[in-house]
């Protein structure tokens, strides 16, 4: 149970540890406080996986299900990031608090909304999140900070490329779950590559404690603002779409179908894991589908071995050595395999994409218009320089653009007068059908 479980957490656990390495870099935060933002990762991942599995007063899908940090959400983050520098985290934290809260409300209605947000749109939402961090990586490579001495140097890309190669090559010759956290063993190897050339600084683990428990608001008073807000529940929705696919696949892997209660279980568990975390510093939790495939290939379906692996994370969470020896990671070595993870988001997002009927005009315009706005930001930064500054937080990352365009243009084509004749690949039960063939094999 315990070998099974600790697969589980192997599986997950670079999702779970890059979401705060990205923020905590991007936000300029010290070794210490870059610990104490992994290790709320990992406790909050703990929190979710244990309410999803065991399910108490309704709150949980009472699945084999591993929740932790969404991917989603680092993009809008780092525009808060980009727009507000010093003052973002406490805004970050209490947006995140009011985006679980929104999802803990709307659970049992969201069930029934699902519709609207068809392969068309999340795939077109997920892969705006990936191209948009794509950026991200290439400044990490070159060593993150523009203005530090050796910003773009031959050491730092050699030291990404290096980095790369080892998880290119990890991917390619291991099997089972070393496969999986192939990404985490080339941060590994860069990481020591990196040693000889004094690029890490072991010094800051002397100074953690054995064992710590999570501060609430360690960075500050929560703080709120409409335009992060609205960030946050785009990421929420997607999220939410994301976790309720997710749930509905695993449902056919244990031979459970996930009906309307287990997704309104699920989705509270969501809502309420990422409402504490925004207290104890952590972000908005989603659903890891990387262990649905684990549940289908181990055939132990059996939900308290994943709740098992929730401990496990809880654990991790309260002894701060652990997000120490994270945090020890430079940023060229963030950057090489940022490539591959931030990649591998947008080719989920593509992946998604291909179960919408792309052959239809309708469906092409959707995807194409949005993705132009949302890379808009990307390509030319100040693009929205022109609308007011109240809305320049929400529109910085494109992201919201993007899915308020994929929703909109998909009622519009989709769903009214003559649009409302939807192919088939749009219809919910077979989108669930195509999920479970997906997860079996994985």
């Amino acid at each position: 149970m315990a070998t099974v479980a600790l697969q589980h957490v192997a599986s997950m656990y670079a999702g779970v540890a890059a979401p705060p390495l990205i923020i905590g870099a991007a936000a300029g935060l010290s070794p210490a406080q870059l610990t104490t933002l992994l290790a709320a990762s990992l406790f909050i991942a703990g929190v979710a996986t244990l309410l999803q599995t065991l399910g108490p007063w309704g709150i949980g899908s009472r699945l084999p299900f591993v929740n932790g940090v969404s991917f989603a959400t680092v993009s809008p983050i780092l525009a808060v990031i980009e727009a507000e520098k010093g003052a973002a985290l406490p805004l970050i934290f209490g947006s995140t608090v009011v985006a679980g809260l929104v999802c803990f409300l709307l659970a049992p209605l969201f069930c029934r909304l699902v519709r609207f947000f068809p392969p068309v749109v999340s795939g077109t939402v997920i892969t705006l999140i990936g191209i948009s961090l794509l950026p991200v990586a290439g400044n990490w490579s070159q060593g993150g900070n523009s203005s530090a001495p050796g910003y773009g140097s031959l050491g730092n890309l050699g030291l990404a490329g290096v980095t790369l190669l080892a998880v290119l090559l990890f991917n390619r010759f291991l099997r089972g779950f070393l496969q999986r956290i192939s990404i985490l063993l080339g941060m590994l190897v860069g990481t020591l590559v990196a040693i000889p050339f004094g690029k890490v600084d072991a010094g800051a683990l002397g100074e953690l404690p054995l064992f710590e428990l999570p501060h609430p608001f360690a960075f500050g008073a929560p703080q709120f603002q409409l335009a992060a807000i609205v960030s946050m529940l785009v990421v929420t929705v997607v999220s939410m779409t994301e976790s309720t696919a997710d749930m509905i696949a695993l449902g056919e892997v244990v031979e459970r179908p996930a009906d309307d209660r287990t997704i309104a279980g699920g989705l509270r568990a969501d809502g309420l894991a990422t409402a504490f975390g925004g207290v104890f510093n952590g972000f908005i939790c989603s659903a890891f589908a990387q262990n649905i495939g684990l549940v289908a290939l181990t055939r132990i379906r059996s939900r308290f071995v994943v709740a098992l692996a929730g401990v496990f994370l809880l654990v991790m969470g309260l002894v701060p050595v652990v997000g120490g020896l994270v945090s020890l990671v430079p940023q060229p070595v963030l950057g090489g395999a940022g490539v591959v993870l931030f990649g591998s988001v947008a080719v989920a997002g593509i992946r998604t994409l291909g179960k919408a009927d792309l052959s239809l005009g309708s469906n092409a315009v959707i995807v194409a218009v949005s993705l132009a706005f949302g890379i808009f930001p990307i390509a030319f930064p100040d693009f929205y320089r022109a609308f007011p500054e109240q809305l320049a937080t929400v529109l910085h990352s494109g992201i919201s653009v993007g899915c308020l365009l994929a929703v909109v243009l998909n009622l519009l084509f989709n769903h009214l007068g003559r649009g409302r004749e939807i192919p088939p690949s749009y219809v919910p039960e077979q989108q669930v059908e195509a999920l479970g063939r997906v997860a079996g094999p994985a």
